[in-house]
């Protein structure tokens, strides 16, 4: 009776160890959204202090790309970048930025290695265990790109459905999502560069592409091979912010700065700045000391 009644007791200490434990695990109800720039400063956690690290792909002129000098000297342009920075002013941080692949700035992101991310994401349910996702900053659109030899056989997205055709996306993007939704008994080509996906249409090597319209259009300007046939229905437009996970100080800043930039005009001039930039001379992708990191 004295070993069940010590066993007992033994027992119940542990149970009143564990829910301890889990009472100081609680989660954060704080309401961020109801602060102002100011009450958010001193509360945002950033990968290095008194910096905000972002991750971006410079491959989706005007979003983010290198506008060439005329010696060739490449800078990082597009309307992502300056916002970037705009964020980071209204925080009062300094902008870090760093350029890797498309698929892995959600990698960056999900580990917490970056704070924010811009590369034209659109919020894809499947993307939020790895970021949480801003308020809508541009509302972006879909097309199925082709080269102007093919033009004429793609009159519907149906058309796109077919075993002989090879189509090319974005490793990780919204893109192979709705490629596999509209051409599923095609060859689907998943590269990892939107410039090898433009390159290998103007090739000959693929025969379509879904892309968003935005760089689809700007890769016309530049490659009149190209040709921007078809609008691609997709009900989460618009592009975000990717913030690192669990930082709702964070998350509520970037939104302020998001609506600041969208009232005192400065995103519409952000993008009518990329656009003229992206139709002169420049360079999409990652330049060639580049790499992107390991998860």
């Amino acid at each position: 009776m004295k070993k069940y009644a010590a066993l007992l007791l033994s027992v119940l200490m542990i149970g009143a160890m564990f829910a301890g434990c889990g009472s100081n695990q609680t989660a954060d109800t704080t309401d961020y959204s109801a602060m102002s720039i100011e009450e958010l400063k001193p509360l945002i956690k950033t990968v290095n202090q008194g910096k905000l690290t972002m991750v971006t792909s410079p491959d989706m002129a005007p979003y983010e790309f290198y506008a060439l000098d005329d010696k060739g000297n490449p800078t990082l342009a597009g309307f992502d970048i300056a916002m970037g920075h705009y964020i980071a002013d209204f925080m009062g941080l300094e902008l870090e930025i760093i350029p890797m692949d498309f698929d892995g700035t959600i990698s960056e992101i999900g580990s917490k290695k970056a704070d924010i991310g811009m590369a034209g994401y659109s919020p894809d349910p499947k993307r939020e265990k790895a970021m949480s996702f801003s308020d809508i900053y541009y509302m972006g659109n879909q097309s199925f790109v082709t080269n102007q030899e093919l033009a004429g056989k793609f009159t519907s997205l149906e058309d796109a459905n077919n075993p002989e055709y090879q189509i090319g996306v974005q490793i990780g993007s919204i893109q192979a999502k709705l490629a596999k939704q509209y051409a599923p008994d095609a060859d689907i080509i998943e590269l990892s560069k939107l410039t090898d996906i433009v390159a290998e249409l103007i090739s000959g090597k693929l025969d379509g592409a879904f892309i968003e319209t935005l760089p689809a259009q700007s890769y016309a300007k530049n490659y009149p091979d190209l040709a921007v046939v078809l609008d691609v229905p997709y009900d989460a437009a618009g592009n975000v912010v990717g913030v690192s996970k669990d930082n709702g100080a964070l998350l509520a800043a970037v939104n302020l700065a998001i609506e600041a930039a969208q009232e005192d005009g400065s995103l519409d001039q952000f993008i009518f700045e990329a656009t003229e930039l992206a139709a002169g001379n420049i360079h999409e992708g990652l330049l060639e000391n580049q790499t992107t990191p390991n998860p």
